[in-house]
């Protein structure tokens, strides 16, 4: 089994449900020093940033979720790359994987992007400020080369 920190659309429960059935939502997590961003492609990511915490949630995956996730996420076709980091579930610490952009240029938000990811966040009650933040993104002159087919951390 492993730990998974979303932080972006695999925080909605549904579209988890859908993507990895045996998936268990552990609930809300955060990952101090790191802030979110949107990437030049129009789906969300995390970078170092000391003093900053993204919020989001912690899943339990099967090896087979992992495989459906990292295809999902462009993995192998290097949209992004995995790390272990350590992340704030409750009282506990814990090593969990997390998806992050090769290329840490930022854009903005695809068309629906933002509404997804604000609606799992309230599902899930993290911090109102967290929730008004994901609604300031601009989804205006998105760019992007990517098809919305995948590659939402």
């Amino acid at each position: 089994m492993t730990l998974y920190f979303a932080y972006g659309s695999n925080m909605h429960r549904a579209a988890m449900e859908a993507r990895c059935p045996a998936a268990a939502a552990l609930g809300p997590a955060r990952l101090e020093g790191y802030e979110f961003f949107i990437g030049i492609d129009g789906w969300g990511s995390v970078r170092r940033m000391p003093g900053q915490v993204v919020h989001g949630v912690l899943w339990r995956l099967t090896p087979r979720n992992r495989a459906v996730l990292d295809a999902y996420e462009l993995l192998h076709q290097g949209l992004y790359n995995v790390r272990m980091l350590p992340v704030r579930h409750g009282s506990h610490t814990t090593q969990a994987m997390v998806y992050l952009l090769r290329r840490a240029a930022s854009g903005r938000p695809k068309p629906g992007y933002a509404e997804m990811c604000a609606s799992a966040a309230r599902e899930w009650g993290l911090p109102q400020r967290h929730v008004r933040d994901i609604g300031r993104w601009s989804i205006s002159r998105w760019t992007g080369s990517r098809r919305m087919a995948g590659g939402e951390a």
